[in-house]
């Protein structure tokens, strides 16, 4: 009798479900995954599990899906430390009165140390595996995200304006090529020019952003169309509307990141459409801001790939993209007054794939397939507030909460274990935070 060999694998999962986004985006019953030198190797029917492989660890999870690691596709991880500082307030009031004063006063390496471990250890627990960041001290996001064994899109900040990061522009963009080439060769760093937004950076440094994309192949992410306000002042300085002058200067491609995009009429959808620009839509920020909605409903109509992100702490309150994919898909219907604007798989795509896409590393990450890394969150859908179970993806989206979260892998690592961190001291991250968190507390008040 021949014997065939069985598989040698480090990690065989078997979940309830498996809702890998691509290619079919449904939950998969009763399926198990095996992992190998941290990619997955292998998707299938439990039933056949019995002698196919040999595993190191083996894992059941019988009240689990398994979805991709989520993609937290715009964020300021740092700004964890003003989360709740000025609230209640319109963009420019609060990033010119509140925000950029406290930055300026406030911002440094310690802070952006503090901020970032607080910021990945609240993704971490909520199932985000990758983060694309905009912030000073880049350098610091990115030793911060390796240290913790996560995934992250480290952008390099731009502004024409002096900041504690750097005083001019030829400054912003020779410190950040220095982090671009320090991380080059990191598993889990990757880095996009993070130009902050039309209306603070000129067409020159815009010009540079662009050629230099082109020679490091990065993408280059900004905020954009945020704000009627912003359409009105570009109009007016510049005789154009933002999106049409970033066109002219050639940015415009499928490496590029439109932050926000709530202003939009039928000619810039096209040039979307025309340009394969991806677009991140942030909800919960623009909602709390009163920015203005993003059309999600006609861009992804028109082939627009749509990703999610938080924004940043600061602003939304929270780094939660369970909920954002709940605000979203709410919104979404609410906007076109359709209920099949963004269901629910759609939503759960957007929040992980969508993302992956736009940060240029879909090769990589954002989907359960064979070949790519073991980026996994289990959420646990036993639990009174995601019960019967009809439809896993639907329970996610519409009916679950971040706590649900019990385990995450990244590239086969587990980070995150029964819902407790495992690369990072909550506790001495807590500590940390109320002492910084006094100072500028105090410092407000006596101000």
């Amino acid at each position: 009798m021949y014997l065939v060999p069985m598989q040698a694998v480090d990690l065989l999962i078997n979940a309830k479900w498996i809702a890998p986004v691509e290619p079919d985006n449904v939950a998969l019953p009763d399926h198990f995954i095996a992992v190998t030198d941290g990619v997955i190797t292998a998707i299938g029917p439990s039933s056949e599990l019995t002698h196919s492989f040999q595993a190191k660890e083996t894992i059941d999870l019988p009240d689990h899906v398994l979805i991709p690691g989520m993609v937290n596709a715009h964020t300021h991880a740092a700004m964890t430390l003003l989360r709740g500082y000025a609230d209640d307030l319109p963009l420019m009031d609060w990033l010119q009165n509140h925000i950029w004063p406290a930055e300026d006063k406030w911002a440094s390496e310690k802070f952006v140390r503090i901020g970032t471990d607080l910021a990945i250890a609240e993704m971490l627990r909520g199932g985000v595996t990758c983060f694309n960041d905009m912030y000073y001290f880049p350098d610091v996001t990115a030793q911060r995200a390796e240290a913790a064994g996560m995934r992250a899109c480290v952008g390099l900040i731009m502004l024409e304006s002096p900041t504690i990061w750097a005083s001019t522009a030829d400054e912003y963009l020779e410190k950040g090529i220095q982090v671009h080439d320090d991380f080059r060769h990191s598993e889990l760093v990757f880095t996009a020019f993070a130009p902050h937004a039309p209306y603070t950076v000129s067409d020159e440094s815009l010009k540079r952003i662009r050629v230099l994309a082109d020679e490091l192949d990065i993408s280059v992410h900004i905020h954009l169309h945020e704000t009627a306000h912003e359409i009105q002042e570009a109009t007016a300085r510049y005789g154009m509307r933002p999106l049409e002058r970033l066109s002219q200067l050639e940015l415009l491609n499928s490496r590029f990141q439109a932050v926000h995009m709530t202003q939009l009429i039928d000619e810039e959808i096209n040039a979307l459409v025309k340009n394969n620009v991806n677009v991140v839509h942030c909800p919960e920020s623009n909602l709390k801001l009163a920015s203005g909605t993003c059309p999600v409903h006609e861009l992804m109509q028109a082939g627009v790939n749509i990703a999610l992100g938080t924004d940043g702490a600061a602003s939304n309150n929270d780094l939660d993209m369970i909920g954002e994919m709940r605000t979203a898909a709410m919104l979404a219907k609410g906007a076109s007054e359709n209920p099949m604007a963004l269901p629910a798989k759609d939503a759960l795509r957007a929040a992980t794939l969508g993302g992956a896409i736009a940060l240029g590393g879909a090769d990589q990450f954002g989907s359960l397939v064979a070949g790519k890394a073991a980026d996994m969150v289990a959420i646990n859908l036993n639990d009174i507030r995601t019960q019967p179970v009809y439809d896993p993806i639907a329970q996610i989206v519409y009916s679950a909460n971040r706590d649900q979260v019990s385990d995450v892998w990244i590239a086969g690592k587990i980070v995150v274990r029964s819902g407790q961190l495992l690369t990072l001291s909550q506790n001495s991250i807590l500590d940390e935070v109320t002492q910084l968190a006094s100072q500028i507390a105090h410092s407000t008040l006596v101000n």
